[in-house]
Parts: C-alpha cells; structure tokens; sequence
C-alpha cells in the first residue's frame, strides 16, 4: 500500500465518521453503526459463556438480576426497554463487563468485593455507562484511525529517512499513539462511565456514598501495584474516589427523588458471597 492510498483512505474515514456526542456532551469518533456494534456485541456474549464457567447458583443469579434490572428500569432513552441479558461467571476476576446490544457479565470475585447491592450497582452501572456513551465504537474507530496514521508515517519514514532514522521515528511513532492517543481515551472513558454509572445508581434509589466504598475496598483487595496514571488505561484510584466523592452532591436531589418516587431496591446479597448488607 502507497502514502497516496493510505492517505485516501483516512481521508474517506474520517468523512464518514459521525459527528456524535458522548452523553455528557463529549465530542466522539464514531466510524461504526449501532447495528454492527450490536452484533459484535452479541457475538462476543456468546463467545464468553461458551469458553468460560457459568454460575447457576440460583440466589446469586437472583441478586445480580435483581441489581441490574433496578438500573435498567431507569436507563435513558430506549435502553430501559432492552432486554438486557445477565449472567455471572464462576471466576475470581475481581470485574464485570456491559457490551453494545444488551449483555451483562458479572465475575464472582467482583460480588465477593462488593459488599452490597450499592456498591454492586456502582461497577454495573459504570459498565453500562460505557455501553450507553458507546465508548466501544469511539475505541475502535481510534484504533483504525491510529493504524492508518502509523502506515502512513512508516511509509514516509521508509522513503524519506535512512533505515535507522526510519526505525526510530517509527518507535516514537507507535509510543507516542499509545501515550497521546489510545491511553487517554481509555481514561476519558473511565472517568466518564463513573459519572454515567453514578447518575444511574441515583435515579434507581442506590446509596451514592457506596460508590467510592467499593473503590477502596478494590484498592484493598489489590496487591497494592499499579502503573503510574498517565500510563494507566484506568484512573488512579485515589483519584478515582475523591472524583466519586466529589460527583455525590450533585446527585443527591436526584437520587432523594428517585427514592421519594418508590425506587427503594432492595436485593439481598445471598449469605453464601460473605456478610450480607442493603
């Protein structure tokens, strides 16, 4: 491929990239359609439950439904009326994960962590967050567009530098993409989905102040290593739980309103993931 078809091609990418906006008004790359995301979405679902154990405990499917459907009832838009499907894995990774179609997976490490259906409500909403601010779409279509860049650059490179010369700049080349480009977006995502997923928790009736409790009760349950921020696909949790700490106040009107309107979830964490708590 020459610099002209390269360039040709990233020029037509980015005409027909959509002009969106992320839900708190954020500016986004978007180069795919919802219906495509969806459909990767839905494969990548099944893909997991064929490769990975299932939980079938009958309680602990229970309570994450419980929890999940509480934030769906609420969700913006037509998300609420999505048959959103759930299942939790019988692993220890400390995660969770929402995917583009309506699928939600829960790792039994995360529900032995949170230790309510709060804190619980705080890492779901969060992924949903990123499923409703359709940051899979905004990552990928970076990604194209970084791969494009980078041919184009290493053919100049190849035709305009020495070998060594070329070699270098193409070593700046992919770090300075994956420092300048890819890493930020994932930590615009991350702060952003917390934001999402803590207005969800408020308009379903779910303590606020548990958010940043589940944080350091993360921050416990890690080895106490992590890379420095600004090399880090997620925010530093420090900074994480005062960002959480700091969003509450202005989620409290919100959240007492949702209560006043009879959002009061109550799902119980069964006995058997530890200490159980509303």
């Amino acid at each position: 491929m020459n610099w002209k078809t390269v360039t040709l091609s990233a020029c037509m990418l980015v005409a027909l990239a959509s002009c969106a906006k992320s839900p708190t008004g954020r500016s986004q790359l978007q180069l795919y359609s919802s219906s495509e995301l969806n459909k990767m979405g839905a494969a990548s679902y099944e893909e997991m439950r064929e490769e990975k154990k299932i939980n079938d405990d009958a309680e602990v499917n229970a309570y994450v439904r419980c929890v999940s459907d509480a934030l769906v009832e609420n969700l913006p838009g037509n998300y609420s009326e999505m048959d959103w499907q759930v299942t939790v894995f019988a692993e220890p990774a400390v995660n969770a994960f929402a995917l583009p179609g309506g699928y939600i997976g829960v790792y039994d490490g995360l529900i032995e962590v949170a230790e309510n259906q709060h804190q619980l409500a705080a890492v779901i909403g969060h992924e949903i967050g990123h499923v409703i601010a359709e940051h899979s779409n905004e990552r990928i279509s970076s990604n194209m567009m970084v791969g494009l860049g980078l041919q184009l650059g290493g053919i100049l490179a190849s035709t305009q530098l020495d070998n060594d010369k070329a070699g270098l700049l193409m070593a700046a080349l992919g770090v300075g993409a994956q420092v300048g480009i890819l890493l930020p977006y994932s930590r615009t995502h991350e702060s952003e989905s917390d934001e999402l997923g803590m207005e969800y928790m408020a308009d379903a009736g779910f303590k606020l102040e548990e958010a940043p409790e589940l944080w350091r009760n993360m921050q416990s349950a890690s080895d106490g290593k992590s890379p420095p921020e600004l090399l880090s696909t997620h925010p530093n949790p420090q900074t994480r739980i005062k960002d959480l700490e700091a969003l509450i106040p202005s989620l409290q009107e919100r959240y007492s309103a949702a209560r006043a309107a009879g959002n009061t979830p109550d799902c119980q964490r069964p006995p058997s993931v530890g200490n159980s708590g509303t």
